[in-house]
């Protein structure tokens, strides 16, 4: 079996991981030879050239410190200032700086220049996500010709939305150094096509953009997910007892509404809050009798746009408190920190709905950990954003549009009324779903799918393949 080499922004670091693309691919880089490529987190004036390797809990992970002004224009500039925002279609919140794409492309070539002595022939290499889509053409321009393969965890943007990105047309250019693209879901792929069917429009001087040959790439979806199975072990651990048995007492006889997200944006929460205070004011019923958990730890709050959603999100849970909070009964809590995968799993457990609500998201794994979590005899309802990836795979849950607050009040009154046979029926189809795009299927789909069909040659350098695909 030949060697992967994941490469992602950061690397993993030691304990448990508490979510995303650490938990994805550490039981399939466990399985197998190979190590972990990426940023240490460190900062310094003069980065050494070489990686250094480390054992992370039994993964051996390479990892290269940044400079800190290449670092702030390549990670909270183009990646984060204006990627994300566009990606997720807010080109509202992009902020246009062009020297950031310069210290954007000089990361990734120290990336490749780092990661170039440690490849081997018959290696593959695994890259992940928007801060990296240069690393293949920086690769490839060392001489590398293994097989490299990009997975995007965030949607890919409608075609309006790539225009608005400053240097669309290389970072197409770059995509289609790839050997194998993937992408979270359908929608992802036919915006994608769309632009290697139209290219871009001309630029101010009128010059037509070059012809990008995607010939030698295929693209394709492969549907992150989590583990279902060892979610529904972590839920009646010892672990996730003690946090039921912490929340049982506060919220008595009370029904638990439950979101959990970074807090960002693109997820959707204030419009999420709004529609809890329109189920509250609609019917009285629920009024003492429900309770709406928000955990929403900060992410990226040096960014200016993160502050503001943090400060949006503070003033709608103080409205809402002050309009229905009671001495003896408090409608919601809202909580900015992070919990362990033990301590959510017992959270999601005891939660009659997993509301699930971005306004725009690549899959989102907390759709997949809420319904593994849940007892089979009593399950919980997922309500679910149409507009997430998970939305494509989730056909029962209650799927609705978060910008309609009001649609999403309904599908809470909904879930809270669902009598059981309808609960277990429709979590019994998302638990099928979540167990047929287990993380581990999904590794192995992509992997199958990059592993070269014919043995490699001795060499990973060979200029003249550079000049095939240029």
């Amino acid at each position: 079996m030949s060697r992967l080499i994941v490469v992602s922004n950061r690397t993993p670091g030691k304990g448990p991981a508490a979510g995303g693309l650490a938990v994805a691919l550490r039981k399939t880089l466990a399985e197998r030879e190979g190590f972990w490529f990426g940023w240490s987190g460190k900062l310094v004036e003069t980065p050494a050239k070489e990686a250094r390797f480390d054992d992370v809990d039994g993964l051996s992970v390479a990892q290269i410190d940044l400079n800190r002004d290449d670092h702030q224009a390549y990670y909270a500039g183009f990646s984060n200032s204006i990627l994300w925002p566009s990606f997720h279609l807010r080109l509202d919140l992009a902020t246009i700086e062009g020297h950031w794409y310069e210290g954007y492309r000089r990361v990734n070539a120290q990336f490749a220049r780092s990661l170039l002595p440690l490849i081997k022939p018959g290696d593959i290499i695994w890259v992940h996500d928007y801060h990296l889509i240069p690393l293949a053409s920086e690769l490839r321009a060392l001489g590398v010709r293994n097989r490299i393969g990009f997975y995007l965890h965030i949607p890919f943007p409608t075609l309006d939305a790539l225009y608005a990105i400053p240097n669309h047309q290389q970072l197409m250019q770059d995509l289609s150094r790839y050997d194998l693209i993937g992408m979270q879901a359908q929608r992802d792929i036919s915006a994608f096509n769309e632009f290697v069917e139209h290219h871009s429009p001309p630029d101010l001087a009128g010059n037509e953009p070059q012809f990008i040959d995607f010939g030698r790439t295929e693209v394709a979806a492969f549907p992150i997910g989590s583990d279902p199975e060892a979610f529904a072990k972590l839920a009646v651990s010892s672990a996730a007892t003690k946090m039921i048995k912490r929340m049982e007492p506060v919220l008595g006889k009370q029904t638990l509404i439950l979101g959990v997200d970074r807090l960002d944006y693109s997820k959707g929460l204030p419009q999420r809050v709004e529609a809890y205070e329109k189920l509250l004011a609609n019917d009285a019923r629920f009024r003492r009798n429900v309770h709406m958990l928000q955990v929403a730890p900060p992410s990226r709050d040096s960014i200016k746009e993160y502050q503001e959603i943090s400060e949006t999100l503070d003033a709608m849970c103080g409205r809402v408190m002050g309009r229905f909070a009671e001495p003896d009964w408090s409608p919601l809590t809202y909580v900015k920190r992070a919990y362990g995968q033990a301590s959510l799993a017992g959270l999601y457990r005891l939660a009659k709905v997993g509301l699930v609500t971005p306004l725009r998201d690549g899959m989102n794994l907390v759709a997949h950990e809420y319904v593994g979590s849940q007892d089979p005899k009593d399950p919980g309802v997922l309500v679910l954003s149409r507009f997430a990836g998970a939305a494509e795979i989730f056909d029962t849950a209650l799927l609705v549009n978060p910008f309609d607050t009001d649609e999403t009040a309904e599908a809470l009154r909904m879930a809270l009324d669902m009598p059981l046979d309808e609960r277990i029926s429709r979590w019994q189809s998302l638990m099928e779903a979540a167990r047929k795009h287990s993380v581990e299927n999904w590794s192995k789909s992509f992997l199958d799918r990059l592993t070269p069909s014919t043995p490699p040659k001795a060499s990973t350098r060979d200029f003249l393949y550079l000049a095939s695909v240029a």
